[in-house]
């Protein structure tokens, strides 16, 4: 990863294939794959940033070269159950495969201009890369089946509007917007933002009874952890602060 790609405890991944609309090919998915594998080992990281570029998101899997099965989906990471947060920053063409990869990300940051769609509706290409398993989970099965049954494309309006796309900026600042959300995001204190993180995802599949108790597993995690005793402290010291200035008002 080269010097620009690292922004303090932010990593950026660039699919970079802008030749082929950022279509993932086997030597990329390899890459991917490999890629967020070492930011989840990386205790200097905490956020990751899946982009293309200005021209195309991600328009799927390169259908010349088509990823080979490994232990993650075929577009590279998207059976990986990462520890750390990762957001999509979105630009053009987000279709297909591309679609499956933003919904494996945890948030997602698109520029206004950007286009989505399961294209591979009109090829017979079957989502295989986590799109049937998180897109009813991002936005209900009803507006799922929608998007997967028909194939249609959708604006970034609409993205917004039924929930997969988190925030829409003006188009070529997706990435700039991505970074900015991403930095907040690592400036939390950290054991609260892992472990809620990972107490939202482990709730599927779980009864209600055993989830909250899996949220309270992890919330005795951030508790117990030798650090919450300051995030506490901060807390304290910014309510007095506001009280003292509400006393100077």
């Amino acid at each position: 990863m080269s010097e620009d790609e690292v922004t303090g405890p932010v990593r950026i991944m660039r699919i970079g294939r802008p030749e082929r609309r950022n279509a993932v090919d086997s030597a990329t998915a390899a890459r991917l794959h490999d890629e967020f594998v070492a930011f989840d080992a990386d205790p200097t990281a905490k956020v990751a940033i899946l982009t293309g570029d200005e021209q195309a998101f991600c328009a799927g899997a390169d259908l010349q070269d088509l990823p080979v099965l490994r232990d993650s989906g075929p577009m590279g990471p998207t059976r990986l159950a990462l520890a750390k947060p990762v957001i999509a920053a979105v630009e053009g063409w987000c279709v297909a495969g591309g679609v499956e990869l933003a919904a494996w990300c945890d948030l997602r940051v698109a520029g206004a201009t950007a286009t989505f769609g399961c294209l591979e509706r009109r090829w017979g290409v079957p989502l295989i890369d986590g799109g049937t398993v998180r897109l009813p989970r991002i936005v209900g099965l009803g507006r799922a089946m929608d998007l997967m049954l028909t194939g249609r494309r959708f604006d970034a309006v609409e993205a917004e509007r039924i929930g997969f796309v988190n925030r829409i900026v003006p188009a070529g600042t997706a990435l700039a917007a991505a970074v900015e959300l991403a930095e907040g995001i690592a400036a939390s204190p950290w054991p609260a933002v892992v472990h809620d993180r990972l107490s939202a995802y482990e709730s599927y599949g779980l009864s209600t009874e055993d989830a909250l108790a899996n949220e309270d597993r992890h919330g005795r995690e951030v508790i117990f952890d030798p650090g919450f005793a300051d995030g506490v402290a901060g807390f304290l010291e910014d309510q007095a602060r506001r009280k003292a200035a509400e006393g100077r008002g």
